[in-house]
Order: structure tokens, then C-alpha cells, then sequence
């Protein structure tokens, strides 16, 4: 039993994908690079974001199944190669959970004492209280966070993102002073500043997650039809919101001033009180508060629901494959909830709120592109090994467009591996060789975790 009233649509999918991919937590990061964002967004957007979108498309109407990213690799690959994706995906999550909970603490602070947001202490509290909270309500069924995610991200995500848009247009069209240049020298980065290279961390990352709604197959009304065009709308609302979402950021506050954690409502802020609308600031920030709290809630139960097929399959740790009468991976979602709030104490031990910030940035990017490389080449291997699959939406131009979308995701990825290990120059990190340990050491874990739980699966059988 699934715990589902209705199937979901193509406006569900949309909103699910959107409100999971299409954060306002993501502009900061973005918007720190000024106008060389809108290269490396291009570039992003055409070496990434395009390319995920078409192979997450293909793959979900091939295989409309229940488990998503590990049902295609497994197809392609085998069910460890699924198993190793799936896992990426998930503790990606785990690791990613931090830094959007900091997000939703920053917009709380500007709310409650703006002060707050510095506070690594307050942080942490807002971190674990409110992802058991998300916990809980997911473990009540898909059908429950769907519509929250719904509502959530219209007022938390669709309104504030329009509201910044028109605010940012009419500060350019009223002639106000702006902090970013735009001509071609600006926008195109100095290639002799490696540093412009950690940029594509940031909005690389933003793009992640196209794959994310189609855990719920089961959930979907024709998924083989619902899916392709979903996602298609959903990788030309968000190319574009990011975007100017950023510059909107990036042309009223002062890259050395912005912080990563709050820097959507120091914007905000910005335009509302030179229009002596200050008084809108704290409702904006409930606003956008609501559209996070909906990318959390999505992302709390969908990775759970693909690794609870893989260790199905693989038949690993039973204790964890139980489902409550909601359909909801119950035990972990409770693993998931202890995890984080472990990860949560990142924030006690990096020098600042912003360098912790960035770090768990960088490590999601590369756990999750680990994911990405394999969910490119499962593409390229399916169209050899199930060519008769019938799949109601094809990459066009054959094989050899195939072939180009998934070299290009690939590099992409491999690319933001590497540039991860290097932090931008602004932030304290505490040492080169502290930040690098840090990554290297999240990355050996992660790879090798997986690997553990598989050969040693009849040993969890028994004590798990």
C-alpha cells in the first residue's frame, strides 16, 4: 500500500522537480561571481542541466519504474552499479540537508535578530528541528508532501522569484547604481583566475536533481507521456529563474558583503528599503522559508524510496526495508534524521558559517556527480543492450547525438569534481590542506561504504 488518494500529473511533476532543482537557495553562491555568472551559467545550462534533462527524459519513459536512478543504472549496469548510484544520490542528500537547513535559519534570523545568522549554535537547532519535523510529515505518504510541495512552492518559490525579478528590473530601469558590470569584459571570465573555475560548483549543483520525481512512478498517471513533458518544462523554467535570479542578487549587493546563508533576503532587503517597503521584509522571508522547507521535503523522501528498491534487490539490511501503512520507508527516513543531525555539528568545527557552507556544498557536488557520470553512460549502454525497449521519448538524432549529450554531461561532471577541491579565496576555510582533507575524506567514505555494504550483505542480513 503506497498511501496514494490520486495520481500525480504533469503540474505535480513540474512543481516536485522545480521546487526540488529551482532553489532560491542556490542564487548566493551563484551571485558571488558577478556578471562571469552569466558564461558559466551558458555554459552550465548547455554542458549540463540540457543534457541531464534529455537522458533523465529518455530513461523514465523507457523505464517508468519505481526506484528511478537505480532501476537504470541496474538495467545498464547491474544492480551494484545501481546500488553505487542510488547511494550517491542519497548521501548526497544527507550532506546536502546542512546547507539548505542553513538557508531556511538565515531567512528565520532576518525574521527573528539578523545577528542569529552568524550564530553556528542557532544553525545547528534550526538544522535538527526542522528536518525531523519534514521527517515526520513524510513518513504520512506521498500524497501529504506532494501537495505541500505544491503549495509550498508557489508562495515559497514562484512568487518571490517573480517579485526579485521585477524588483531588479525596475532598479536598472530607474537608473540606480548598480554592482556588477556588463560588458564583455566582465562577462567573459579571466582564464589567467583559476578561482572563476569554483563558480561552476555552485551553479552546476544548482542544476542537479531533473531525475528526482521519478522515484514516483508508481504514483504517476502514464508516466511514459508525463515525465518527458514535465521535464522538459521544468529545465526551461529553471535555466531561466536561476539565471536572472542570480543577477537580481548580484547587481544590488556587493559580492563582499553577500553571505552565502542569507544573501536572498539581504537582497531583498536591499530593494525594499530603497522603495520604503521594509516592512515587506520579514514576509518575504516567510515566503521564501515555505518554497526551502518544500525543496527539503521532496528530497527527504524520494532518494529513501529508490534505496529501499536497491536494498530490496540486493537483499541487504532487512531491518530497513520495512514500510509503514503510508508506503514510506519508514527506518530510513529515522537513519536519514540521525545522520543529518551527526552532520549538522560541520558548523562547530569549520572556522565560519560561511566557509561550512561551502564546504558541504562542494562535497554534495561531488558525491552527486559520481551519480551523474553513471546515469550519462547508462544512457549510451541502453541504446545498445535494450534497443527494442520501447521508449515514448527519444534524445533525437540518434546514436550519435546520444553519444555527444552523454561525453558532454560526463566532462561536466568529471570537471566539477576537480574544481571542488578549490575553495574560493574570500572564504576562511582554515588551510588549503584542512579543506582538501575534509573532501577527500567524505569522497573515499562514500565510495567505499557502498562497496562494504554489498560484500559484507549476508553479515547485515543477520544482525540487521
Amino acid at each position: 500500500m503506497n498511501g496514494t488518494l490520486r495520481p500525480l500529473g504533469i503540474f505535480s511533476i513540474v512543481m516536485i522537480t522545480v521546487t526540488s532543482v529551482d532553489s532560491l537557495r542556490n542564487l548566493p553562491g551563484t551571485a558571488l561571481f558577478g556578471s562571469a555568472m552569466i558564461f558559466f551559467f551558458t555554459i552550465a545550462g548547455l554542458c549540463f542541466l540540457l543534457p541531464s534533462g534529455l537522458v533523465a527524459s529518455e530513461l523514465s519513459s523507457g523505464w517508468p519504474k519505481t526506484g528511478g536512478i537505480y532501476i537504470w543504472i541496474k538495467e545498464a549496469f547491474g544492480p551494484r552499479w545501481g546500488f553505487l548510484a542510488i547511494w550517491c544520490q542519497w548521501l548526497e542528500n544527507v550532506i546536502w540537508y546542512p546547507t539548505i537547513l542553513s538557508f531556511i535559519a538565515g531567512a528565520l534570523a532576518f525574521i527573528i535578530s539578523p545577528d542569529l545568522a552568524g550564530s553556528q549554535y542557532y544553525l545547528m537547532s534550526v538544522i535538527i528541528t526542522v528536518f525531523w519535523g519534514l521527517t515526520f510529515l513524510n513518513m504520512a505518504g506521498i500524497t501529504l508532501s506532494a501537495k505541500f510541495s505544491e503549495w509550498c512552492g508557489v508562495l515559497g518559490l514562484i512568487l518571490p522569484m517573480t517579485f526579485i525579478l521585477i524588483l531588479a528590473l525596475c532598479w536598472v530601469w530607474g537608473g540606480q547604481p548598480i554592482q556588477v558590470h556588463f560588458s564583455i569584459h566582465d562577462v567573459f571570465p579571466r582564464w589567467n583566475d583559476p578561482e572563476l573555475l569554483v563558480s561552476l560548483t555552485a551553479i552546476v549543483l544548482s542544476f542537479c536533481g531533473m531525475e528526482i520525481a521519478t522515484v514516483h512512478a508508481q504514483d504517476v498517471k502514464n508516466p511514459e507521456r508525463t515525465y518527458p513533458i514535465a521535464l522538459v518544462i521544468s529545465v526551461i523554467f529553471i535555466f531561466l529563474t536561476m539565471l536572472l535570479g542570480a543577477l537580481s542578487i548580484a547587481i544590488v549587493v556587493p559580492a563582499q558583503k553577500l553571505s552565502l546563508v542569507s544573501g536572498i533576503v539581504q537582497a531583498f532587503h536591499e530593494y525594499l528599503s530603497a522603495y520604503h517597503l521594509s516592512w515587506m521584509v520579514p514576509l518575504i522571508a516567510v515566503s521564501i522559508i515555505f518554497g526551502a522547507l518544500a525543496a527539503v521535503s521532496n528530497w527527504v523522501i524520494a532518494p529513501n524510496r529508490g534505496l529501499l528498491v536497491a536494498i530490496r534487490d540486493l537483499k541487504i539490511a532487512p531491518f530497513f526495508q520495512y514500510e509503514n501503512k503510508r508506503g514510506a520507508p519508514a527506518r530510513l527516513l529515522l537513519l536519514q534524521s540521525i545522520l543529518v543531525t551527526c552532520l549538522s555539528l560541520t558548523y562547530l568545527v569549520m572556522p565560519s558559517v560561511n566557509s561550512s557552507y561551502w564546504v558541504l556544498t562542494a562535497m554534495t557536488a561531488q558525491v552527486y556527480m559520481i551519480m551523474y557520470i553513471l546515469m550519462f553512460a547508462a544512457v549510451v549502454k541502453l541504446r545498445y543492450s535494450q534497443k527494442n525497449t520501447s521508449r515514448p521519448f527519444k534524445i533525437p538524432g540518434g546514436l550519435p547525438v546520444v553519444w555527444l549529450v552523454a561525453i558532454v554531461g560526463i566532462s561536466a561532471s568529471v570537471l566539477t569534481i576537480l574544481i571542488g577541491f578549490f575553495p574560493p579565496k574570500a572564504l576562511v576555510t582554515g588551510g588549503l590542506f584542512h579543506y582538501e582533507v575534509v573532501l577527500i575524506t567524505g569522497l573515499i567514505v562514500t565510495t567505499c561504504l557502498p562497496l562494504f555494504l554489498v560484500i559484507f550483505r549476508k553479515l547485515l542480513q543477520k544482525l540487521l
